[in-house]
């Protein structure tokens, strides 16, 4: 069993996924992001691998990339800086990189290197369905890897079936038809969308991703899913300057807020959504 399958048997709700650049804002912070992170109580963290064409992602992380690039960041310094840090945790940890990056690295190799060095899953938001099943659905199964695919509003519900069947771990629930680091007040047509993925019945836990900045978003995303994914808003605090053991638990506290955000009508649909 996976770690992030063993994540979502045991807590169905309240999840905490915060994600980062790795290389940013030191090409040596990785390992100590990740550390305090895991002691900040944070349930999946999601590395970023840095790339100069992103797909979705905003200014936030767009420059976070680029300052992880100048510092010199490769896939192969990230890996190893994953299977140093694995010992000293198990939070589920999840690449989110491009197709690109695969296919230059080699998939095979990359997705036994990654496993190898402690990742349990993968976000690749440029993948097209055909072509993993095609290519990449066994061998990412032969390497013992999840992988989350992403719905939008605007993906219809028959294909919203699709994604939901090829992913493993978690489905990614991307909240509105934006660029990442967005508005974390969610309107009526997003809330009716959440609703909408909620009562699909659909086989995957759900996250929410875009725009959650604080603890306000982050209860609305944990009320009508599994929980959030929060970024840009990380990276920003990362950016302040502050020394890493001060700004990262008084940032996931933030965000977490004095309750955790529960719902019994929330309860109710995890139970039989996901």
């Amino acid at each position: 069993m996976s770690r992030i399958t063993s994540l979502f048997n045991r807590k169905r709700q309240d999840i905490l996924n915060i994600y980062f650049t790795a290389g940013h804002p030191t090409l040596d912070s990785t390992g100590t992001i990740i550390r305090e992170l895991s002691q900040a109580g944070v349930d999946l963290i999601e590395v970023g691998i840095p790339y100069s064409d992103p797909l979705a992602d905003g200014p936030t992380i767009q420059a976070s990339s680029q300052q992880a690039l100048a510092n010199g960041m490769t896939l192969p310094i990230l890996l190893e800086q994953i299977r140093e840090v694995r010992p000293d945790t198990d939070v589920p940890l999840v690449l989110m990189g491009y197709l690109n990056q695969v296919m230059q690295y080699g998939a095979e190799r990359f997705f036994r290197d990654a496993r190898t060095a402690g990742v349990d899953g993968l976000i690749l938001p440029d993948l097209p369905l055909v072509e993993f099943d095609r290519t990449y659905r066994e061998l990412l199964q032969k390497a013992g890897l999840d992988i989350a695919f992403l719905v939008t509003p605007q993906t219809p519900p028959e294909r919203i079936r699709q994604l939901d069947a090829a992913s493993s771990g978690f489905l990614y629930l991307v909240s509105s038809s934006a660029i990442t680091g967005g508005n974390s007040a969610f309107g009526d047509e997003q809330i009716s969308y959440f609703t909408r993925l909620a009562d699909m019945d659909l086989r995957n836990p759900r996250l929410i991703g875009f725009g959650i900045a604080d603890h306000a978003g982050y209860a609305t995303a944990c009320h009508y899913a599994n929980g959030a994914i929060v970024g840009s808003a990380f990276i920003r605090a990362l950016d302040g300057g502050q020394p890493l053991g001060q700004v990262i638990p008084a940032f996931v506290q933030h965000i977490r807020g004095p309750q955790p955000a529960t719902s019994s009508e929330y309860s109710k649909r995890s139970t039989s959504a996901s």
